[in-house]
């Protein structure tokens, strides 16, 4: 299956809706996807929450094409193919997907029967009821990187198509607006063509005429440019005008040859690509070593119950950063979950090579 339609047969829920589910899992790089896999065996549903606007983690968003050597059975495998490997992998298991979203708290919620569950919110006002979170978020969430410009923090968070943004949710939303793209990588010139179908007018701005995006992308944007349907400015954004706090009016840019240009704007949207912090995750209450998790090796358990970490985010004597370490973690983490969310039925480990049970579950026919 390719890419594209692996991506599109994802099943992607709204945001601001409450659901609830096995487990939780923060994070959709490798070690996220592949845990699907093995709570999957055991009949276990899982949510993935994500800050990205797809799965994959580091690997898709910052090294797609940079090989990978020590996936066992892969001699070299990129950071894409590993992803969409691993999505043909857990398909059968039927996670849901909450992309666009950041975890910003977790809550304790009692059940009548004494059990505990936990509430998860994300910062899009969706909030997931879960026995178990598994934390598997790599070195933290991806935050964008903002440019250096007075008051920026002043223009977010004003409404669809409105003001700041830093990804696009919804095409939709930007409908006839004037809008102000800056950045010369993928996601700039991406989203450069893709809004230029719907925007009223797109001005992309960039430092330099040289662009670090994929050459059709970029072939396409000029075309654009050469007919007329959008305008290209060798230079840089320096100030945002409008009421602070509620409306976006223009944007303030600086071409190479000193010039000042106002460009008329109802959006903003820098690309300037990602950083990692570890964000909220910070906030959870966990105990924390040097930024990192601490968990137990039987279990991956955290400090506290029916939390776990896996992943790079974790911590523990003699820890291997690597994706397959948090694959071996993935699946001893899972044999625990198993416990909290059916502790009524008995454990019964099993081989996928040998159990029809195991394999049915797979889709081997």
């Amino acid at each position: 299956m390719s890419h594209a339609d692996l991506i599109a047969s994802l099943d992607v829920l709204e945001a601001g809706q409450s659901w609830t589910t096995d487990v939780i899992i923060i994070g959709a790089g490798p070690v996220g996807l592949f845990s699907v896999f093995e709570l999957g065996l055991l009949d276990i549903k899982a949510h993935m929450v994500d800050i990205l606007d797809k799965p994959g983690g580091q690997c898709a968003e910052l090294y797609p094409e940079k090989p990978i050597y020590d996936i066992p059975a892969w001699p070299i495998i990129s950071g894409s193919d590993l992803t969409d490997r691993l999505l043909e992998q857990i398909a059968p298991f039927g996670a849901k997907y909450h992309f666009n979203e950041m975890a910003v708290a977790i809550e304790k919620v009692e059940q009548d029967d004494g059990t505990i569950k936990w509430k998860l919110t994300t910062d899009q006002g969706t909030t997931i009821e879960a026995r178990c979170i598994i934390i598997a978020a790599g070195g933290g969430s991806f935050q964008p990187k903002k440019p250096p410009i007075p008051g920026i923090d002043g223009f977010e968070n004003l409404g669809a198509g409105k003001g700041v943004h830093y990804a696009v949710r919804k095409m939709e939303a930007f409908r006839g607006k004037r809008i102000v793209i800056s950045g010369g990588g993928d996601s700039a010139l991406d989203w450069t063509v893709n809004l230029a179908k719907v925007a009223e007018r797109i001005t992309l701005v960039h430092r330099r005429d040289d662009f670090r995006a994929a050459p059709h992308t970029v072939a396409q944007m000029r075309q654009l440019v050469a007919d007329g349907k959008m305008d290209l400015v060798i230079g840089q954004a320096t100030a945002l005008k409008g009421e602070t706090g509620h409306t976006l009016e223009s944007v303030t840019i600086e071409d190479n040859d000193g010039n000042e240009l106002h460009i008329d704007a109802d959006a903003f949207l820098p690309f300037f690509g990602l950083t990692m912090k570890l964000g909220p995750v910070a906030e959870f209450g966990l105990n924390l070593h040097e930024n990192l998790i601490p968990v137990d090796t039987e279990k991956f358990e955290t400090s506290t119950k029916q939390i776990f970490a896996i992943g790079d985010i974790n911590y523990y004597p003699g820890k291997l950063k690597l994706i397959l370490s948090g694959f071996h973690e993935a699946a001893l983490m899972s044999q625990q979950a198993f416990r909290y969310v059916y502790p009524e039925k008995k454990l019964r480990f099993q081989y996928t090579t040998s159990s029809s049970e195991l394999q049915k579950k797979m889709g081997v026919k």
